[in-house]
């Protein structure tokens, strides 16, 4: 199993990235995958996840904000942030998750830095 994420780095607060994540190794169009991010000195959080099927959630800080999707025939999943700010800034994982769960991971990426800072 290989995850590996793309698209960090630095942005100006109100601007916009996109994270990309290659996923090898598995059967990826049937598994849920998430994103979660680690700011320093804080826990792993969840940010968004995408089930197999299509179907999305996302935490309530980044709600209409981010947009998560999957492109099955390229095996990657990407997230697109918008109207970022410096609390956004943090290390962003791209993870498998649980079929059901898209909180508890099985396997996670080594993370792409996001840092939000004028």
């Amino acid at each position: 199993v290989q995850l590996v994420e793309s698209g960090g780095g630095l942005v100006q607060p109100g601007g916009s990235l996109r994270l990309s994540c290659a996923a090898s190794g598995f059967a990826f169009s049937k598994s849920a995958m998430s994103w979660a991010r680690q700011a320093p000195g804080k826990e792993l959080e969840f940010v968004s996840g995408i089930y197999s099927d299509g179907g999305t959630h996302y935490a309530d800080s980044v709600k209409g904000r981010f947009t998560v999707s999957r492109d099955n025939a390229k095996n990657t999943v990407n997230l697109q942030m918008n109207s970022l700010t410096p609390e956004d800034t943090a290390v962003y994982y791209c993870a498998r998750a649980n079929s059901f769960n898209l909180y508890e991971y099985t396997f996670r990426g080594q993370g792409t830095q996001v840092t939000v800072s004028s």
